[in-house]
């Protein structure tokens, strides 16, 4: 089986999936993707999110800000805490930094970040992390602010090996996404064969990033098969092996989700 680690079922385009989620999930399903983590962006569009996918008890839940939506969506330990009583919600975030966008909200988004930070230590659950264009800023607070006991992972990630080992070293999981799968990738399919299998998450960030070769289309869970299949001839392992060791990652790191 393998999990999804990382994906936005609320943002799919459902028109063709004849307007039904159960669709993508069955989709998934078929191809022995059997749990999905659906992540929040934006806590003024939370509730929609969670009520786009609650019957589906294959799916976890996170609650986080975006730093992309800083603004319209400030840090809210009082909310995130409120949230995080639910069991369905597995880890906080995502959040993190993005230069690479705006630089406008430089400060807004070192605040929120430290703050999902501190809140994650002070809950016990893991932390989900976008960076882009913000590699030192992110491993600075992730050293000042974060809890190794909840630490976290780097999703979706695209940076470099330098950056992918030091946050190995700080007790982070590392997640590839469709990306590694993509032409231009080989510098990062280097950082794919540069960490250790034990560390190592797949995701979708669907609808975004669809993998080869269904690039251009809009992502789906059931497209994680693809990034496995990328981490696995990567690897020289069976593709079984990453399904087996990713999802076992995936239950260490979300540890609340073996209990439900």
């Amino acid at each position: 089986m393998l999990v999804d680690s990382h994906c936005h079922l609320d943002m799919l385009k459902l028109d063709k999936h004849d307007g039904q989620l159960k669709n993508v999930i069955d989709a998934a399903k078929a191809r022995d993707i059997g749990k999905m983590l659906c992540v929040c962006v934006d806590l003024n569009r939370f509730d929609s999110m969670y009520e786009a996918a609650r019957e589906f008890d294959d799916v976890w839940f996170s609650a986080g800000i975006h730093p992309l939506h800083v603004e319209e969506s400030p840090f809210d330990a009082d909310r995130l805490k409120s949230l995080a009583e639910d069991p369905r919600i597995i880890a906080l975030g995502e959040t993190g930094l993005d230069y690479h966008y705006t630089q406008d909200t430089i400060d807004q988004q070192q605040e929120s970040f430290a703050g999902h930070l501190k809140l994650a230590g002070e809950l016990g659950l893991p932390v989900i992390v976008h960076t882009r264009d913000a590699r030192q800023d992110t491993l600075d607070l992730i050293k000042a602010h974060g809890n190794a006991d909840s630490a976290g992972v780097l999703h979706c990630f695209t940076e470099s090996r330098e950056m992918a080992l030091s946050a190995l070293d700080m007790g982070y999981m590392i997640s590839f996404s469709g990306i590694i799968t993509f032409r231009n990738a080989a510098e990062l399919r280097d950082v794919v064969k540069a960490v250790p299998m034990d560390r190592i998450l797949v995701e979708t960030d669907s609808p975004y990033l669809a993998p080869v070769p269904y690039r251009g289309k809009q992502n789906q869970p059931a497209y994680v098969a693809e990034v496995a299949e990328c981490v696995a001839e990567l690897k020289g392992i069976p593709v079984e092996q990453v399904a087996e060791q990713t999802t076992e990652n995936f239950y260490r790191l979300f540890n609340r989700a073996q209990a439900n």
